[in-house]
């Protein structure tokens, strides 16, 4: 007895040759400029926290409570 494969059916709606791809819509200005907004507040918040870290870690250098070999 030959064993037979089943069939398989592909509804001409759901095919993927037919599946559209639309095309990717265009961003209206106010999008746009709200994510420029948001990408150049993020650059000035990293910066301001790099710059606080860099001067938390220099006064603490300066102002620290171990003395050093020529202060003693």
């Amino acid at each position: 007895m030959t064993s037979k494969r089943p069939v398989r059916v592909i509804k001409k709606s759901t095919s993927p040759e037919t599946v559209k791809k639309s095309a990717p819509k265009e961003k209206s200005p106010n999008q746009s400029a709200r994510e420029l907004v948001a990408t150049v507040a993020g650059w000035v918040n990293d910066f301001q926290r790099k710059s606080r870290e860099e001067t938390k870690t220099a006064l603490k250098k300066v102002f620290s409570n171990d003395p050093q070999t020529g202060e003693v």
